[in-house]
């Protein structure tokens, strides 16, 4: 449309994975854009990146580079977006941040569209993505939350390396080659953590992810329990998580199982997760179709499969969720919540 308003977009960390993602989707989707720019560490400066047929430099990241500047999308580490965001937001920005850096802030909406679309609207400037897999979760568990209630979620991930940056997915694919030709692994990136001790991930399960707190869980685990209740806005639903690292470059998956408030009819419970936003669901155990993280990679929807009803609990599901972790885990997620911003603002 002529008269379509159109913005000032930034993206911080613009050469990083989740950054390249963001970059790709505001093109793709064609987001109303007057001017972009792309913001990085210094390192990275001077890069060129392209975008809609023109090549756009890479500017190094100050707290003065948000003049003018109506939507910033953050994805370039919590440190980053504590020392920057403040100033986009005093520059009249509104900030979309990636990182855990502000999710568990009172005043800070914590945004999946699907789920709580409503809460962008309450923002003091800045509103924060969920944790990569607390999203393809709660996305996948909203509508049975809706029509039968939550009492109790126990969850297993199992999380692609590229969740872990670039480094590591060329870690997995080095220490894959080293293996296939009978020498030994060398590990130095996973799992990240406070110890120095490194673990070989190709062809190999690490039952670690970030740092382990002093409760045992670690703190990938405890997001995936707070932003659960924080998102679903409901401080009375039980979470446990236990979140392990595969070798796998994209897509993270999940084994949930969930206890509902009330009885439920099998049937409905598929219509209901076939019918949701953003959700797919496969399950055709006769003919072995279920989510793979292999489909769901380069796909922006949440995979469900696996749906049956637990055998100790009539009350409770297991199911199976898929989703790229760096699309609607990160960068879909952060530019449909743009998107929202972008037509209410029409």
């Amino acid at each position: 449309m002529s008269n379509q308003k159109l913005f000032n977009v930034a993206v911080v960390g613009a050469t990083g994975a989740v950054g390249e993602q963001i970059i790709r989707l505001l093109e793709a989707r064609n987001f109303p854009i007057k001017e972009l720019k792309l913001l990085s560490s210094a390192r990275s400066a001077g890069v060129k990146i392209a975008f809609k047929g023109q090549e756009v430099v890479v500017q190094e990241a100050t707290p003065d580079s948000f003049q003018g500047v109506d939507l910033a999308l953050f994805s370039a580490g919590g440190d980053v977006t504590k020392a920057l965001a403040p100033h986009a937001v005093e520059a009249g920005a509104i900030c979309i941040d990636n990182t855990s850096a502000y999710r568990m802030d009172p005043d800070t909406p914590l945004v999946v569209p699907e789920v709580n679309v409503e809460k962008i609207n309450e923002h003091k400037g800045i509103i924060a993505n969920p944790n990569c897999s607390t999203i393809q979760m709660v996305a996948a568990l909203k509508p049975l939350y809706d029509r039968y209630g939550i009492s109790r979620i126990i969850v297993s991930t199992y999380q692609a390396v590229s969740g872990a940056g670039a480094k590591a997915i060329n870690e997995m694919l080095r220490q894959s080659k080293e293996v296939l030709a009978g020498n030994e692994a060398k590990p130095d990136i996973l799992p990240v953590g406070s110890l120095p001790v490194k673990h070989q991930i190709a062809f190999n399960a690490i039952p670690q992810i970030d740092k382990f707190l002093d409760n045992g869980f670690t703190n990938e685990e405890m997001k995936m329990i707070l932003e659960t209740k924080k998102i679903m806005g409901d401080e009375s639903i039980e979470v446990t998580a236990t979140c392990v690292r595969i070798p796998v470059v994209y897509g993270h998956s999940e084994s949930v199982y969930v206890e509902l408030k009330e009885d439920f009819d099998m049937e409905d419970v598929r219509t209901l997760l076939a019918n949701a936003p953003g959700l797919v669901l496969i399950d055709n155990p006769a003919e072995q179709q279920y989510p793979l993280a292999t489909d769901a990679a380069g796909k922006l929807e949440t995979f469900v499969g696996r749906v049956r009803r637990d055998l100790s609990n009539p009350k409770a599901l297991n199911m199976w969720i898929v989703s790229d972790n760096l699309l609607k885990g990160a960068a879909w997620n952060a530019v449909q919540i743009a998107e929202y911003i972008a037509i209410e603002q029409q």
